[in-house]
């Protein structure tokens, strides 16, 4: 990443989509190719989870929406130069409440991969982990939800949008191809 790009202030990469849409395997090969943090909802409010023996889905929700909080409260006070990855769905919330915390945070650049992923897809993907998650995510019942979020979700159209489209096989190179040359380098 270039040098300019750390100096024109605070840059997120927003990497989004619904639950089971392959958003922590992108996350994870743009951390380690670029040397960047990543901050997830889930990796915040996991550990919470933890220490409770009854989770509702307003309990999860709630857990949810102070994650995403903590989150940009970690980007707000980091150096203006950082780069951060933000692995969220970002339509869990009205996209004015990600446009408030973007500014709070002193972002002056959103750059977004959309992960997108048809709903049969997205609940064929959730129902496989299922039995691996950790208790307090939504269970089985979610999937009719969940099909008919994935048919109806979009990118969050902030800045510029790179679509990674999971009924292919995930072009690697051009996704580091189209962020390298983003960030400048």
């Amino acid at each position: 990443m270039s040098q300019t790009m750390r100096t024109q202030g605070k840059t997120v990469v927003l990497v989004n989509g619904v639950p089971a849409s392959g958003k922590s395997t992108i996350s994870r090969l743009l951390s380690e190719h670029f040397a960047l943090p990543i901050l997830t909802i889930d990796g915040i409010k996991e550990p919470f989870m933890a220490q409770f023996d009854e989770i509702d889905r307003p309990f999860n929700r709630r857990l949810g929406s102070a994650a995403y909080e903590v989150i940009w409260s970690i980007v707000a006070d980091s150096p203006t130069q950082c780069v951060f990855i933000v692995d969220a769905w970002f339509g869990f919330q009205p996209k004015e409440v990600l446009e408030r915390y973007l500014e709070q945070a002193g972002i002056t650049r959103v750059l977004e991969v959309w992960n997108h992923v048809p709903g049969d897809l997205a609940a064929e993907r959730y129902a496989l982990r299922l039995g691996v998650r950790r208790h307090g995510h939504p269970g089985e019942e979610y999937l009719p939800e969940l099909v008919k979020l994935a048919n109806n979700a979009k990118p969050m159209s902030l800045g510029p949008v790179y679509t990674v489209d999971h009924r292919e096989p995930i072009d690697t190179d051009g996704l580091l191809t189209w962020l390298s040359k983003e960030f400048g380098d």
